[in-house]
């Protein structure tokens, strides 16, 4: 099959395989199955990243541009703004390889999410949520010394996340689209640009949450803009209402072909239904491309959705098999 010139993406297919050796030493090849149920729109294949290590894709990318920067340029401390997984994964690789770590959180950061960074023996410095966003524009925080890692923008972070699009071209070429939950957009230009220099015209979607959709708001006003936000479980992506970010939004708006907006409820009841059917733990960001799936809002028979976490709190787990949420 035909691929897509490298210079048309916003990552190159030659830069995702040479992160793929370095992603292989901590993230594992996760399972592609299909969703045990009938009566749905498609055949639907589940894309199990919950059971990374971390308990999340973002590993893949942590895993690439630390073991990079450590291989080439000798860094014994890596820093980075992240309220959850990727703090966790860069924490968690660093660890392994005797980095020391720092990480900057929002105020909103969850206690769980703190309690499980630390536990890897990371630095913490917790700031206003305004300040932290400046950090992801500006890719600069007052005071904090080693090799920045951000954790959307960096383009190591995208190649490595990349990855799993070799992984599912390799399992399954015949699939028709894709659903990636959109946070910041690095998993989405990275297993974007791999999909689309493999199988170019396969459908790329992503998918957000009702309550935070600054994605589906960029891409119908045609420039990224402020959304409503509204507080949910649903908490690894949407942005918490914010702009798509500027050096992002021209990467993302070249590779998808649409934003799938779902409801809170839909989430939960896709939590539920994955637990029921399959067995399978995931959080609300890594349920809700399965709840699009269901919606029959993606195109193709053959859709994959990315199960993209499964670090969910116990309590919210809870509530929502008890129907509370």
């Amino acid at each position: 099959m035909m691929e897509t010139p490298e210079q048309s993406l916003p990552v190159s297919l030659t830069e995702i395989r040479a992160s793929e050796e370095r992603v292989r030493t901590m993230a594992i090849r996760t399972p592609l199955i299909r969703l045990n149920m009938e009566d749905v729109p498609a055949e639907i294949y589940l894309k199990l990243e919950n059971l990374q290590p971390v308990g999340a894709y973002k590993i893949r990318g942590a895993a690439n541009a630390v073991l990079k920067a450590v291989s080439e340029t000798g860094v014994k401390a890596v820093w980075t703004a992240s309220s959850g997984n990727l703090a966790r994964a860069v924490a968690w690789v660093a660890r392994r390889l005797g980095v020391k770590c720092h990480v900057v959180v929002p105020e909103f950061a969850t206690k769980v999410k703190l309690d499980a960074i630390a536990g890897l023996g990371a630095q913490i410095t917790q700031v206003p949520t305004d300040h932290w966003f400046e950090i992801l524009k500006t890719h600069h925080y007052t005071g904090m010394s080693g090799y920045f890692i951000h954790p959307v923008a960096d383009l190591d972070i995208m190649a490595g996340h990349g990855t799993m699009g070799l992984e599912l071209f390799a399992e399954l070429p015949e699939m028709d689209a894709v659903i990636i939950p959109y946070g910041g957009g690095g998993l989405t230009v990275g297993l974007g640009s791999a999909l689309r220099a493999l199988k170019p015209k396969i459908s790329i979607y992503a998918c957000e949450v009702e309550t935070a959709a600054p994605l589906a708001a960029a891409l119908k006003m045609g420039k990224p803009c402020a959304v409503e936000y509204k507080p949910s479980f649903v908490d690894g992506i949407g942005a918490r209402g914010r702009p798509v970010l500027p050096e992002m939004w021209p990467r993302v708006k070249s590779l998808v072909n649409g934003s799938l907006v779902v409801s809170i409820s839909a989430v939960a009841s896709a939590i539920r239904l994955l637990i029921d059917h399959n067995h399978i733990v995931a959080e609300g960001a890594g349920a809700a491309p399965v709840a699009a799936a269901l919606g029959g809002g993606a195109e193709g028979r053959k859709i994959v959705a990315i199960v993209s976490g499964g670090n969910i709190d116990k309590s919210t787990l809870v509530r929502i098999l008890d129907y509370k949420l």
